[in-house]
């Protein structure tokens, strides 16, 4: 998973009330995150985080990095498009990738990544219609189940920051 990933992100029409909502539940965890993050001091930003190993600061630049992953997911199942062969594994291996590629990555660099990745994740949320959020598909991530769209941005896009916002602030303490 590169940095420079792209997704649809745009839209001329008015956000449907559910849209809107889901954009900004993402918006408000990756504000929190950044907000942390910005406080962090150079040790935490490099502590590694127990029972993961990464340091905290990688795991703020692979939230930012994999918003775009996660919403070119939603999308597909959001245009009836089932999600094949994406497995745990997948999962697991592109996070060891992304965590030594990025080992040394800045907190300036996390947070510019992180601001603008999320911004660009919530207008591809609020570009999406009532009809694609609640479209369902199989999602091979979950065995196949037919998981809507709407299900796969709140498992991902949307709660990541704040998944990973609670576990550094339980490493922290």
């Amino acid at each position: 998973m590169t940095n420079t990933s792209t997704f649809t992100d745009t839209a001329t029409r008015t956000p449907t009330g559910q849209a809107n909502a889901l954009a900004e539940r993402l918006e408000q965890g990756a504000r929190a995150l950044i907000a942390f993050a910005r406080g962090l001091t150079a040790d935490e930003w490099a502590a590694p985080m127990p029972h993961d190993g990464r340091p905290i600061g990688v795991i703020v630049h692979h939230v930012a990095s994999v918003y775009p992953l996660e919403i070119q997911l939603a999308q597909a199942v959001g245009q009836g498009q089932a999600v094949t062969g994406v497995t745990m594994k997948d999962v697991d291996d592109m996070n060891a990738k992304h965590s030594v590629d990025n080992a040394s990555v800045t907190k300036d660099a996390a947070i510019e990544l992180l601001e603008r990745n999320s911004a660009a994740a919530a207008r591809a949320i609020r570009a999406l219609t009532d009809e694609q959020l609640a479209t369902a598909m199989p999602v091979s991530l979950y065995g196949d189940a037919p998981l809507t769209c709407q299900f796969v941005l709140e498992d991902h896009a949307v709660r990541h920051s704040y998944h990973h916002l609670a576990r550094i602030r339980k490493a922290l303490r």
